[in-house]
Formats: C-alpha cells, sequence, structure tokens
C-alpha cells in the first residue's frame, strides 16, 4: 500500500511532516521519503529504503538539514518517492498512493506520441509516480493535468504535489478507494491518509475530499480546483485489516467497526448453534483483536490472548525480504501463555485469509501447546481476487489465494464459474470449501463473515463500497 502527509505553514513544518508520516508506517516498508520548500533553499528531498529499519530511525534528525514551510512525505511499498520533477508546470516535488494496472501502455503510449524518456530502475522498470508526473505535464495547469492522468490510469492513484512556490496540491483517486484529508490549525494546512495523524500534531479535521476532487493548500487557504465526483468506491479493507484502529473514513471508526463486525460473526455462529461450546475467544493479533473482542461481548465467551507477540526488535512479520524468513520471524515471535491454551478450546478471529501460510504455522503452534480445539473465523469473506486497485493484497498468481486454489482443488476450473455459491456458507459448494480448508488447515470449524454481514459493520452504502477482492465486480 503506502500513506502520504503534506503540510504547509507560516513556520518551519518539517518537522510536523515527519511526525505524520511516520504515523502511516502500518502502510508500507519499502521506501521513505520527504521533500519540503524553503523561501531560501527552494526544494529540497531526501529518500530512503526502510525495509529494516523503520521510517522513523532513517529520518529522525531531518529537522536539523531540511528547513520549510511547506513540506510532504510518504510511505510506500513500492517505488522511491516523492520525485522532483521540472516541467512546464515549474519545479516541484510529487507522490502517489495507489496502483496503476496499465502502466506499460501509458509509457508506450507516452514514448510514442511524445518521444520524451523515463529514468529505468534495474529489475524494477518504470517508476509510477515519474509516469504520473508525466501525464500531469501534457496539461497547462496541475487541476487539468490531475484530471487527465486520472482519466487514463486503470487502476488507483491519490496525488500530493508540492509546488516550487510552497503551495501543497492535493487530490483523492478517481473512485475514492483511499481516504484523502485535511486538516487545519491556526498556523496553516495539512493533508493525509489518516486523520489521527494530523490530530496528534494539533489540527482539527477540515474536510475529506471526495472521489477526485482536487485542492490547493497555503498557510492561509483551502481552494478546491476541481469538484469531487458522484461515483465513490472505498476499499472495505480499510476497516476489516489495513486501516489503523484509531482512524476514521467515512466517518466510520475502524474500531469501532471491527468490534461491531465481531458482533455480527458471534451472533451468526449463536443461530447456527455452532461454536457455542468455548472456553476462549481469542484475536490473531494485531487486527484480529477487536473483531474479536466484538465477538466476545456478543457470545458471552471470555476473551483472552493465548500467545503474545515479541515485537520489541521484529514489529512487523513481514520485514525480511522472503517469505521463508517472514514465516520463521512470525513464529519466533509468537510467545505461549500455557494456562490459556493447555486442553482448551479456542475461537481465533483473524482479519482475514489470504494466502493461509501464517495461519496455518499459528493453528499447528497452537496444537503443539496443547490446545483441544481451535476453531477460526474470518473477519472478512473469502479473498476470491486478487485486488486491482490498491498493492495491499496483491498475489503473484491467484491460485495463491486459499479460497481460490481450495476450489480448483475441489471442483477444477468449472469451480470458477461458481464462487459466488462457494462464498455462501448456506450453499453446498459453500459448506464443502469450509469443510476442505479445515481439513488442509487443522481448523475444528471455519467461517467467514458475510459480504453482507461487513456492509452492515462499515455501515455506508454498499454502492459505495469496492468488494472487487470477495466478489470480481466493479
Amino acid at each position: 500500500m503506502g500513506g502520504f502527509f503534506g503540510a504547509v505553514s507560516k513556520s518551519d513544518t518539517v518537522l510536523d511532516v515527519f511526525f505524520g508520516t511516520d504515523y502511516h508506517s502500518h502502510l508500507g516498508t519499502r521506501r521513505g521519503g520527504m521533500a519540503a520548500y524553503d523561501e531560501k533553499k527552494g526544494l529540497q528531498r531526501k529518500i530512503h529504503k526502510i525495509e529494516n529499519s523503520p521510517f522513523r530511525t532513517k529520518f529522525e534528525n531531518i529537522g536539523a538539514t531540511m528547513k520549510g514551510t511547506a513540506a510532504i512525505g510518504c510511505i510506500s511499498d513500492s517505488d522511491a518517492q516523492p520525485l522532483l520533477v521540472r516541467s512546464k508546470l515549474g519545479l516541484y516535488a510529487i507522490c502517489i498512493i495507489g496502483l496503476i494496472n496499465n502502466r506499460e501502455q501509458l509509457v508506450e503510449d507516452f514514448l510514442f506520441s511524445h518521444g520524451g524518456h523515463f529514468g529505468a530502475v534495474t529489475n524494477e522498470g518504470i517508476n509510477s509516480t515519474e509516469l504520473v508526473a508525466a501525464l500531469i505535464n501534457q496539461k497547462d495547469t496541475f487541476a487539468d493535468g490531475i484530471e487527465y492522468a486520472q482519466s487514463l490510469i486503470d487502476g488507483t492513484a491519490s496525488i500530493l504535489i508540492l509546488t516550487g512556490d510552497g503551495k501543497i496540491i492535493a487530490s483523492r483517486d478517481r473512485l475514492g478507494r483511499i481516504p484523502v484529508l485535511i486538516g487545519k490549525r491556526d498556523d496553516g494546512y495539512c493533508v493525509s491518509f489518516e486523520d489521527f495523524a494530523y490530530k496528534k500534531l494539533g489540527f482539527d479535521d477540515c474536510k475529506e475530499l471526495g472521489p477526485g476532487e482536487v485542492v490547493e493548500l497555503t498557510a492561509d487557504s483551502l481552494t478546491v480546483l476541481k469538484e469531487a465526483g458522484e461515483n465513490k468506491k472505498i476499499c472495505a479493507f480499510l476497516w476489516s485489516y489495513y486501516g489503523y484502529s484509531t482512524s476514521c473514513y467515512e466517518g466510520v471508526n475502524v474500531e469501532v467497526m471491527r468490534n461491531e463486525n465481531g458482533k455480527i460473526m458471534a451472533d451468526t455462529d449463536r443461530k447456527n448453534d455452532v461454536a457455542q461450546d468455548i472456553d476462549y475467544v481469542c484475536g490473531i493479533p494485531d487486527s484480529g483483536t477487536p473483531h474479536a473482542i466484538g465477538y466476545a461481548h456478543e457470545s458471552g465467551i471470555q476473551f483472552a490472548r493465548p500467545f503474545i507477540k515479541y515485537t520489541p526488535t521484529w514489529a512487523r512479520s513481514f520485514t525480511p525480504a522472503n517469505q521463508a524468513e517472514r514465516n520463521r520471524v512470525a513464529k519466533m515471535k509468537q510467545i505461549p501463555v500455557h494456562d490459556l491454551i493447555q486442553d482448551k478450546k479456542l475461537l481465533f478471529v483473524d482479519d482475514s485469509i489470504v494466502r493461509g501460510t501464517q495461519l496455518r504455522e499459528t493453528v499447528e503452534f497452537l496444537y503443539e501447546n496443547g490446545a483441544k480445539e481451535v476453531h477460526i473465523r474470518s473477519a472478512c469473506p473469502p479473498i476470491m481476487y486478487s485486488c486491482k486497485y490498491l498493492n495491499f493484497s496483491r498475489a503473484t498468481s491467484e491460485m495463491e489465494l486459499i479460497a481460490r486454489r481450495t476450489i480448483v482443488e475441489l471442483e477444477g476450473e468449472e469451480g470458477l464459474q461458481h464462487i459466488e455459491e462457494y462464498s455462501d456458507s448456506s450453499t453446498e459448494r459453500g459448506r464443502n470449501l469450509r469443510c476442505a480448508i479445515c481439513k488442509k488447515m487443522h481448523f475444528t470449524s471455519l467461517e467467514f463473515q458475510s459480504i453482507d454481514g461487513i456492509i452492515k459493520a462499515i455501515g455506508l452504502p454498499a454502492d459505495k463500497i469496492c468488494t472487487y477482492c470477495w466478489t470480481g465486480k466493479e
């Protein structure tokens, strides 16, 4: 995924942007960067790799070397950014969040029609941020250029620009799949993916951009350059998985949604009279925990933590470069509480089940430590499609997705014509899918939240929420 933060103020704002960007560290682990504008120094920029060292440690001395009354910062799981670009629009810094599916076609079209060039990085191809800048530069204003770029992009691109005269221009992606929020305090404005990032810095809520909306910020003003579109498809995974618990999107708090989501799952289990003889309800840390708390409250079964993650040195399980090492680190982090595992019937709620690799190892770990039963509940429906709008859940192949792979094992390619049935636990195909995964993963029982259940927990109209990874529908 990725996240960004920017601020423009009447005084130096570099440290504001350092802290604001650092609050987006849960969204990416590959690259971090900052750019700032100072009247004397002009535009400055720094980019660091953050695979094995977090943003904070790479940029904690940034205030000694970078100055500016306007600045932007980003966390990225993909390209190095922000980039500095000189064009007919002037010198500016730019960063983006999202995913461009037709990147290669756009590059070829640009090279053929304009005869320009792009910088290339070994094994990584063209920087998507540079491509977006090239598209923006085809028009005479930033607003027109952003609208043009977004009209061509198949995928998602929210854009943050720091101009050569110290203004910030921000745009939410065309269908509003990810949030862009504006904060305000007495000395200026800020723009952020996460609202809590600016609230901790003394900014108050000012505006949540609509789909495709473009705004310009100075220390004294917020100007709408392009009005928001009507169509919105905000990503449901914001609430179920990758959004931070303290965040609010479209007025809906993540922690509150996850608690409500867990309650709905518990109510469903009670109505179906399944998994009622349980000793403890537990969450797969960290994002599964609030779903589990909601489940425990609704079911009346005690919440417990049968294992604790050791995070002082390995805060995130996917930090290492290769999958084998990531799996090993995930296992090393799990410290059992034997009194809460031995001879106990446990029900664990996970935020989602994608490939299932780490979850299978977690269940084996619980049985090795004496668990009697391990029931699994997924806080979202079975993931049947690799996300083509954001890069947080992308797989090398859709056959890596455990639900999809199991369908093919059960019924061959023909089964993929019946995905809707397999997602529904009330159908024969749905029951077969769950039984097959239980057998493969050694679960005592398995259930997924339904599409209707998760939409109810979010509380927004269904036609405003993107559920592509579950339904395959645009």
